[in-house]
């Protein structure tokens, strides 16, 4: 159902702490918390003697006690100190995962911990840049299946509909797109360019140049679940794949994870960064609630889509604009059959 070599985002890294907290991943529960000098740790939320989550025992120094008979494991899982008990048994364990904090996330590999490469990490190319400004991470619960999410931040056309008093317009109803592979080979790209059209309501206050624009939607969705959207605003008469780029440029690239909680419920996290207003906080506060007001009408439609899937009385049909999802569904079941061997030898 997953693809579980990958790293996946957990959490906001402002929201963990020295509390013990539970969040659900591709099915499985998972505690996170931060020992005594800030590092995060995540451990399988559950006690090897009765299964009761650890998250509910407490923290001594940086062990985890369990809240129903008292054993103990560190923050590598290895079990301390099991009350009355003159040996620890050595399955006495619970799974730790690898765990990297970066752009302001905590990032769990959820597979083989051997191949958890850092490295891996989705690259963020701005990132640190001071040229750059930032918005702050958000996060929201939608109630649908992860490859729904997927879909949505591969269709650029959505947005004349869904979102047509923010990221759309009437120029986004009838231009055809494109689709690809990435460039890296990991993930699929659907984008066009609109010439000589109206800028967006979205991005009017923010674009430098007045009259029309030459627009590119660039939608690329990364295996398992990581996108980047950009947005490229530039004075009618400029755009293009092959001319450089206008010195008044509008370039905003939107950064979205999603973190399958199980099959029928997503984690969506995201930021963004932008080409212009660096450490404006005022700007930044503003894209923060557009962005969140367009994603939270993302959400609704997103929601009603699993419930029309799942009661559906009749098929589905699959349109011309669909071409960028299907390919990534395929490539999806393709990692996830590629791993199901591998799997199966670790039982």
């Amino acid at each position: 159902m997953f693809v579980r070599n990958a790293w996946y985002v957990a959490a906001l890294d402002r929201t963990v702490d020295r509390s013990l907290r539970q969040v659900r991943m591709l099915g499985e529960n998972v505690l996170l918390y931060r020992r005594q000098d800030g590092v995060a740790v995540a451990l399988e939320d559950a006690c090897p003697h009765r299964k009761l989550p650890l998250s509910m025992g407490r923290l001594l120094g940086d062990e985890v006690e369990c809240g129903y008979h008292g054993l103990r494991f560190d923050c590598g899982g290895v079990c301390t100190r099991v009350p009355g008990a003159e040996k620890i048994p050595h399955v006495a364990q619970v799974k730790a995962y690898p765990l990297v904090e970066r752009y302001g996330f905590l990032w769990i590999w959820m597979g083989d911990r051997a191949l958890a490469d850092p490295a891996k990490i989705f690259e963020v190319e701005q990132w640190g840049n001071p040229a750059w400004g930032t918005t702050l991470g958000d996060e929201m619960t939608v109630d649908c299946n992860y490859l729904y999410v997927c879909d949505n931040l591969l269709d650029p056309s959505h947005v004349a509909w869904v979102h047509q008093s923010s990221f759309g317009n009437a120029a986004c109803e009838d231009i055809p797109v494109q689709t690809r592979s990435n460039a890296r080979g990991n993930g699929v790209v659907v984008s066009r360019w609109m010439m000589d059209v109206e800028v967006a309501p979205f991005y009017a206050p923010f674009v430098k140049f007045a009259g029309h624009c030459d627009r590119l939607q660039h939608y690329e969705v990364r295996y398992p679940s990581h996108a980047i959207i950009k947005a490229l605003f530039t004075p009618a008469g400029t755009g293009g794949d092959d001319k450089p780029l206008h010195p008044d440029v509008f370039l905003m690239d939107s950064y979205n994870f999603m973190t399958p909680i199980d099959e029928k419920r997503t984690r969506y996290f995201w930021f963004q960064m932008r080409n212009f207003a660096p450490g404006d906080e005022a700007v930044s506060e503003s894209f923060s609630k557009s962005v969140r007001f367009a994603f939270e009408e993302d959400r609704v439609v997103l929601n009603a889509v699993q419930i029309g899937m799942d009661t559906k009385t009749s098929p589905n049909l699959d349109l011309k604009i669909d071409a960028g999802p299907l390919r990534f569904r395929k490539h999806i079941r393709e990692l996830v059959e590629a791993e199901r061997p591998l799997a199966q030898a670790a039982e």
